[in-house]
């Protein structure tokens, strides 16, 4: 039957608005009136509800990391793993993120990515590719070893062409390199995957070129990229445009000083993107752990903290969605509604998406119960709870 949830507050586009949210038997949202018969009737006791977050760059947790390369059934528990783990941070959809790894990797864990949902668990949204076609000079942790420059290796020849129409949904490529904007048009117009420009020494210029070309997106803003300039703002100077792209940012205080985010943020709070960059350390305790495909090279974990061993190079964070939230909330003095626009109504524009990321009839019912300190007490995918708070 259908569900109508009372007394609540709902976040929508960056203001709250108070009333009820009706889910029909099939899990969408549906207009308040009138009701279907037998509709229940659910309490929120003034909550303040949002969207479900959307998680744009994620590599793993809990020990797995999705190019970690292993048979088709471990490899799919451990992205079960990983999706059911994630709700309780708030996220009902992601987009598991495969750095740079060899072309034979990516065809091997590529299906396993293609969207699919599973009751209880967030909701695999396709894969980010962060990789082959990257800069060697802003690599950061990637293995230079594996990188491409397009005009040297065809998409199809590297991810596999059923990949490229069935699981890769974003790609991140760095714009100046040669041939690199065929690519991205080949990847916007044929292939329907959002191009997102990252790990690039691209001046300001070559960045405009890429957005004409089809890009729409920067990853981790101003990690992994030529640093903002008065006189050459290369890629981050791009958010102060009139028509920006959208911006992903780490907000963990390791990636980026809290004032550099706020600074993006303030730039265009429509297009900001906080994502967490997680990797398979997220919730396994402090200590040297081991590389992988992406990184063959021991791992440091402190705290949120991951670089590699001996060295100030960082690979990623351990952060959750749900902490970004609350640290962009705490950084830029702003409200929970305000900050949640940046995992949710940005993400889904951005990358295209229309039947979830907002509290809208026809979209999916998943949303999540904050505090006004944003401090997640319940996620709810499709109408049911599937995690809640003890």
């Amino acid at each position: 039957m259908a569900t109508q949830f009372v007394n609540c507050r709902q976040c929508i586009s960056g203001t709250l608005i108070s009333r009820p949210l009706t889910i029909s038997s099939s899990g969408l949202i549906i207009p308040n009136t009138p009701l279907p018969p037998g509709t229940q009737t659910i309490d929120l006791q003034n909550a303040i509800i949002a969207p479900g977050f959307i998680e744009l760059q994620i590599n793993g947790a809990l020990g797995f990391h999705f190019a970690h390369a292993n048979t088709p059934e471990i490899y799919t528990a451990g992205v079960q793993k990983l999706a059911r783990f994630l709700p309780q941070t708030g996220v009902t959809g992601f987009f598991p993120t495969v750095p740079t790894v060899s072309s034979r990797v990516f065809k091997q864990v590529l299906p396993h990515l293609a969207p699919r949902e599973e009751e209880g668990a967030a909701t695999v949204l396709g894969a980010h590719v962060e990789g082959p076609f990257l800069a060697p000079s802003k690599k950061g942790a990637h293995d230079a070893s594996n990188m491409f420059i397009p005009s040297s290796a065809t998409l199809e020849g590297v991810y596999g062409e059923q990949n490229l129409k069935n699981s890769i949904k974003v790609c991140t490529l760095a714009p100046e390199l040669p041939g690199a904007l065929e690519h991205i048009k080949k990847l916007k117009n044929e292939y329907r995957v959002s191009v997102s420009m990252g790990h690039s020494a691209a001046n300001y210029a070559q960045g405009v070129e890429g957005m004409k070309a089809g890009a729409n997106l920067i990853t981790h803003t101003f990690n992994a990229m030529n640093p903002l300039h008065h006189r050459e703002p290369g890629l981050p100077g791009l958010l102060s445009s009139p028509t920006p792209p959208y911006f992903s940012l780490i907000a963990d205080s390791i990636h980026l000083h809290p004032n550099i985010v706020v600074f993006a943020y303030r730039s265009s709070p429509s297009h900001c993107i906080l994502v967490t960059d997680s990797i398979e350390l997220s919730g396994l305790p402090d200590g040297i752990y081991p590389g992988h495909a992406q990184i063959p090279l021991q791992q440091q974990k402190t705290g949120n903290k991951v670089t590699i061993l001996g060295t100030d190079t960082l690979i990623g964070t351990c952060i959750g969605l749900d902490e970004c939230v609350r640290n962009l909330m705490a950084w830029a003095g702003i409200r929970v509604e305000e900050a949640v626009r940046c995992v949710t109504e940005n993400v889904v524009k951005a990358v295209g998406i229309r039947d979830r990321g907002m509290l809208e009839a026809g979209r999916r019912g998943d949303f999540v119960v904050l505090s006004e300190e944003g401090v997640v007490g319940s996620t709810w995918m499709a109408g049911r709870k599937i995690w809640e708070r003890a």
